[in-house]
């Protein structure tokens, strides 16, 4: 794991979400705006918070990267900058290098179960020498969104108790397991999870990894604090945030440029505050500064 003694701002937002058993917001960007609201939201609610970026972001707009950074490094409450499912190793190894990344999701999920834990263990090493903290997908995920390998030809692999200790030996910091979970939009009937076998997961950890819940489109506020008490602490978010956004511009395409992204950075401004008070996050950040 990354050294307790280096701070890492990502383990030390999740760390204290841990302490509190309170959940963090690990939400997916596309733009400026976006980030802007963000930053907004948390420091109007005085929340921790945690800002991704998907690879093919990274690739389309490197400059992106830079911008979160600095938008996090001057808030006035502890940000992180995150890069969410990483899948190509030679990718990670450039950005490990001159990317300024707290934390990386090393997925190497849509690899058999060996090969996959073998590439993590490397990566793992490689991105713990520059400080970088990384998360990791145990078992299989089924599904697929904005540039991810779509695992849905691949058999959904729930996450095994002997699997969990075989990534903690690896030396990750953060794990996200398969619970019923999935990339993407969920059938009709909505979101079918095993609270049982995540709470199971999370008594296994014992505080040895941080817990990730990946897959929170369609999610109502009682599930994601379901998986809060059950002890999830990053919970990572596109759709159920960004659904507003979307809505907004599609309705108000013909408005000035100006026009359209103030209203639209107020719009997503006022619904990730909302998530932050269901996810208990709200006024925590005074604790962290």
């Amino acid at each position: 794991m990354v050294s307790t003694v280096t701070p890492n701002r990502t383990l030390r937002i999740l760390k204290d979400a841990t302490k509190g058993k309170y959940g963090v917001l690990a939400a997916i960007v596309y733009n400026i705006e976006h980030i802007t609201a963000y930053v907004r939201a948390a420091e109007a609610q005085q929340s921790p918070l945690i800002i991704l970026l998907f690879p093919s972001t990274v690739e389309q707009l490197p400059s992106l990267v830079f911008a979160a950074d600095a938008a996090s490094r001057s808030a006035s409450v502890p940000i992180s900058i995150h890069l969410d499912h990483a899948q190509d190793e030679q990718q990670i190894r450039k950005i490990v290098r001159t990317l300024p990344f707290d934390s990386i999701m090393v997925d190497m999920s849509h690899y058999e179960h060996t090969e996959n834990l073998a590439k993590t263990k490397v990566l793992t090493s490689l991105c713990h020498e520059s400080w970088i903290a990384v998360e990791a997908e145990c078992g299989r995920i089924n599904g697929g969104e904005d540039g991810i390998a779509d695992t849905g030809d691949l058999e959904a692999l729930f996450t095994a108790p002997e699997e969990v200790e075989e990534f903690l030996e690896a030396g990750i910091d953060m794990l996200a397991p398969s619970i019923g979970n999935i990339h993407g939009d969920y059938p009709p009937e909505g979101p079918k999870l095993d609270f049982e076998r995540l709470q199971s997961i999370n008594k296994q950890l014992s505080g040895r990894c941080l817990s990730v819940l990946h897959g929170t489109n369609d999610f109502t506020p009682e599930i994601i604090r379901a998986c809060i008490d059950s002890g999830v602490v990053k919970l990572n978010v596109n759709k159920l945030l960004l659904a507003c956004w979307n809505e907004y511009i599609k309705d108000n395409i013909h408005k000035n440029l100006t026009e359209l992204m103030t209203g639209g950075i107020d719009i997503l401004q006022k619904e990730v505050e909302r998530w932050m008070v269901i996810c208990g996050s709200s006024g925590r950040a005074r604790t962290l500064l």
